[in-house]
C-alpha cells in the first residue's frame, strides 16, 4: 500500500514529515535545558566541595570568594538555559507532543537560582 493510497497526498505526508521533525526538537531543546539546569547544579555541587576540601582554610575570605564564583556560574547557566530554551519553543508549535511551557522552564530556573544563592549565604556563614 502506497501512501497515495492510504488517503493522503505527497503534501500532506511532507506536512507530517515537518510535524514530527518540529516534535522531536522541542523534545531535544528540553533534554539540553535538562542537561544545562545539571550542569549548573554540578557548580553548587563544586562550590560545596570546595568548603568540604579547604575547610578551616585562611584566609577564609579567598576560599568563600573561590566557592561564590561557582556560584554565580551556576546561576548564569540557569538563566543562560533558560533563555535558549525559551528562544526555541517560541519558534515552534506543538504538534503531536505537550512540551514543557516557557513558564514551567522560567519557574525552574527561579528556584534553582534561589537554592543557588542561599547555598552560596550559607557558605559565607560558615
Amino acid at each position: 500500500m502506497n501512501a497515495n493510497s492510504a488517503g493522503k497526498d505527497s503534501q500532506d505526508l511532507a506536512v507530517d514529515r515537518t510535524d514530527w521533525a518540529e516534535d522531536r526538537t522541542l523534545l531535544a531543546n528540553e533534554r539540553t535545558y535538562a542537561g544545562w539546569m545539571r550542569t549548573g547544579m554540578a557548580c553548587i555541587g563544586i562550590a560545596l566541595a570546595l568548603r568540604a576540601v579547604f575547610g578551616d582554610f585562611d584566609p577564609t575570605w579567598l576560599a568563600k570568594s573561590a566557592a561564590t564564583l561557582f556560584i554565580v556560574i551556576a546561576v548564569f547557566i540557569f538563566w543562560s538555559a533558560r533563555e535558549r530554551s525559551c528562544m526555541t519553543y517560541a519558534r515552534f508549535t506543538e504538534n503531536e507532543i505537550s512540551a514543557q511551557g516557557s513558564g514551567r522552564m522560567t519557574f525552574m530556573a527561579i528556584l534553582l537560582s534561589a537554592g543557588a544563592i542561599a547555598t552560596g549565604v550559607i557558605l559565607w556563614l560558615l
